[in-house]
């Protein structure tokens, strides 16, 4: 899977917490690697409904657990399977 640059961004801006930032990227990808991040972001901003509705349009199982989400996202972007 190739990962556009903007959304390796937006991964470092999660790791980093600014949750706010990584939307302003996230939402203007329609990947399914987007769709995940975004996810990510909900759960970082505390509003779960909206990051299940990302989790399932990423086809992941939801999450609630943003640290380890971005760790497994990180070794996507690194190129392994998650």
């Amino acid at each position: 899977m190739k990962i556009q640059i903007a959304l390796l961004e937006a991964l470092e801006l999660l790791e980093r917490g600014d949750w706010k930032s990584a939307h302003a990227i996230v939402q203007q990808d329609e990947s399914e690697f987007a769709a995940w991040l975004h996810g990510i972001v909900h759960v970082q901003e505390g509003d779960l409904g909206n990051a299940r509705y990302w989790y399932a349009r990423a086809r992941r199982a939801f999450s609630a657990d943003a640290n380890t989400e971005i760790t497994a996202a990180r070794s996507v972007a690194n190129g392994n399977v998650a």
